[in-house]
């Protein structure tokens, strides 16, 4: 991708999520060119991650926020990170009715000594500074697919059991195996958010999901987890998107941002990242990266669509 030109001050790059080739690629590419435009409008590379990503929590085209994930109990729970260059950190995960949960994530990292709340008190924490919660988070999309579903009552293991003899089974390293005898999740799936933004020296980068399409009631994937679903340090910034669990254990965030540290340029750093990722886990995922001077991203999918927008 291009590097910075003279004059440019705010740098951002977005992205929509790595998986199959969208239906209808031009509307969502231009929900992420109005994101992109918005974060670049902001102040503050922390501002600008936010307003970028708030407009691809809104949408139900992408699996954040509007449209997330169902889980097995039937809520749509959502996560989120954000980090800056100075290594502050903040996330929040596994939140019902919060829309914006990349706010939340914010609240955590600017008025709280922690780096990571969860479930209700992550709600009551994010009402508390100002952030709208008991948002109705359902699209006509996801509950026209929750209707065809056929989930058991009962407790998590008899919805774990269920969730087995359906998606397939997990081995022992969190992946799945081609066993069971349906297909594995929902299209957006993949379709997490996340946004990286410089300006002068300082970065901030931030993912926002729905999570995995009926998995087990609670689950938390990659995108709450620094140096997995986001990093930031002051040689640059980085956000993932794919196969959650995989994700967590390489730490996908924090080794393309290593390979900036290493000298290499953002797209290099991209590259070298996802390679890295399908070499020891043999599983899907893209990143975005950005550092001081100019964008990458890397994905091994059939399509991640992302957009730059400068000031």
């Amino acid at each position: 991708m291009p590097p910075l030109g003279d004059g440019t001050t705010m740098h951002v790059i977005v992205h929509g999520g790595a998986g199959g080739a969208p239906d209808e690629p031009e509307p969502r590419q231009t929900v992420l060119d109005e994101a992109a435009e918005n974060g670049a409008a902001a102040e503050t590379p922390l501002d600008a991650v936010e307003a970028a990503i708030h407009v691809l929590e809104s949408s139900p085209r992408f699996n954040a926020g509007v449209g997330g994930a169902v889980q097995s109990d039937g809520e749509i729970r959502t996560d989120a990170g954000v980090m800056t260059s100075d290594l502050d950190a903040g996330a929040a995960c596994s939140m019902p009715g919060v829309e914006h949960a990349v706010s939340a994530a914010r609240v955590v990292m600017e008025e709280t000594p922690h780096v990571l709340v969860s479930g209700r008190h992550a709600v009551e924490l994010a009402e508390d500074f100002g952030v709208e919660v008991d948002r109705d988070l359902w699209s006509d999309r996801t509950r026209d697919r929750w209707a065809d579903e056929d989930v058991p009552d009962g407790s998590p293991g008899d919805h774990l059991a269920w969730l087995t003899e359906r998606f397939g089974r997990t081995d022992p390293g969190g992946r799945e195996t081609d066993e069971g005898d349906g297909a594995s999740g929902d299209e957006h799936d993949h379709d997490t958010v996340g946004a990286v933004a410089r300006d002068g020296d300082e970065f901030a980068a931030a993912t926002s999901t729905g999570g995995r399409w009926l998995a087990l009631a609670g689950r938390v994937g990659d995108v709450p987890q620094i140096g997995s679903g986001f990093y930031a340090n002051p040689a640059g910034g980085a956000s993932a998107t794919g196969a959650g669990e995989d994700i967590a254990t390489v730490t996908l965030t924090q080794r393309a941002v290593g390979h900036l540290q290493a000298g290499h340029d953002a797209q290099r750093a991209a590259d070298l990242a996802i390679e890295e990722f399908g070499e020891l886990t043999g599983s899907d995922a893209g990143v975005i990266v950005l550092d001081d001077e100019g964008a990458g991203a890397a994905f091994n999918t059939d399509a991640m669509q992302t957009s730059i927008a400068r000031r």
